[in-house]
């Protein structure tokens, strides 16, 4: 009774070097090895390496999608325009705030 309410402990995350991953994508492409395999091999989840296979062959324009430097591009984008957001609504209480003292 007292496991249902336990959980797995996390795993840290973890980052990889692009040259990493490139070789992980090479290994499930040449077909020697299944992708779980590969997973299971180096100790990677099978979801993160469909990931990055998928990715490769967007990249390769073998798939539709975004780019790896489109998605760069797309959240730095995201992160820019959330600062101005940040900053016009920082004006907005300004100007708020100095025509309440002006009256």
């Amino acid at each position: 009774m007292e496991s249902m309410g336990k959980k797995k402990p996390r795993r840290p995350r973890r980052s990889f070097t692009p040259e990493f991953k490139a070789e992980i994508v090479g290994l499930c492409r040449r077909g020697d090895h299944s992708v779980g395999q590969v997973a299971k091999d180096f100790e990677l989840t099978e979801t993160a390496v469909r990931d990055w296979v998928k990715q490769a062959e967007v990249d390769a324009g073998e798939r539709n999608g975004l780019t790896s430097s489109e998605r760069e591009e797309l959240a730095a984008l995201r992160r820019e325009n959330r600062r101005l957001r940040e900053d016009v609504d920082v004006l907005k209480r300004a100007t708020a705030f100095f025509a309440k003292e002006t009256r």
